[in-house]
């Protein structure tokens, strides 16, 4: 290349990037999101970063009317997760998972698997309290649930409980109702899992659903003794 045309094409450039760093200072432009970033956006949080922004999150409606960002509880190094729906009213008011009546009978069941709270970490894929105990909306799984699945990488459980339809299906990306789902293992292949195995699912009933329908305790503690017996296998 001639000189003078190098150098014409220097000037060029430079003058090209001079525009654009002013465009990004003034906010005109945006700076570019690799892939990665785009799909993960919580990848540089760790667990404390990720509550406190998940503390201050507005991304949709429910921020409106809650009293606490219910984030999760329990051991950051826990084998074993368990992972419902959504806060419900006692939930909102304390600031953390499953304290009610189905809570309570969340506790007993870890109790009669030899575990304690302490030992085990429980979240919800919603981290504010639909009104109303309502269903998650569609939008609103889509938006919260990059919370859950960063918890979920970061805490790297051996398995998981997914209690009830919803957590189900988001963890497994199916529409496949908890009926159908439970009672065996699935692969859970939604979280990064950097180089250890994937994460081991297993659906079963909400709590809730048995304090309404106490004959299918017998269910969920059949799921239990399989989640139970593969924990000491690994």
């Amino acid at each position: 290349m001639d000189n003078s045309l190098r150098e014409e094409y220097l000037n060029i450039v430079a003058t090209v990037r001079e525009h654009v760093a002013e465009q990004l200072e003034f906010g005109f432009l945006e700076a570019e999101t690799s892939e990665d970033e785009k799909e993960h956006p919580f990848s540089n949080l760790d667990l404390s970063a990720l509550n406190d922004d998940a503390q201050s999150c507005v991304k949709c409606g429910l921020h409106a009317e809650r009293n606490s960002v219910v984030f999760g509880v329990g051991n950051p190094n826990a084998d074993l997760m368990f992972v419902g729906e959504a806060p419900g009213a006692d939930e909102d008011k304390q600031g953390e998972p499953f304290v009610g009546r189905a809570g309570k009978l969340l506790t007993d069941i870890i109790k009669a698997m030899k575990l304690t709270r302490e030992d085990v970490y429980i979240a919800n894929v919603l981290k504010c309290r639909p009104p109303g105990n309502r269903n998650p909306a569609p939008d609103e799984v889509e938006t919260c649930s990059p919370y859950l699945l960063r918890q979920i990488t970061l805490i790297q459980p051996k398995i998981i409980v997914a209690l009830g339809s919803f957590a189900a299906q988001m963890l497994l990306d199916t529409k496949t109702g908890i009926s159908a789902l439970r009672g065996r293992f699935h692969e859970f292949a939604l979280a990064q899992q950097d180089d250890n195995a994937p994460t081991t699912v297993m659906p079963t009933y909400h709590p809730a659903y048995l304090l309404r329908n106490p004959s299918a305790k017998r269910d969920v503690w059949e799921d239990m003794q399989q989640v139970m017996a593969l924990l000491n296998d690994k």
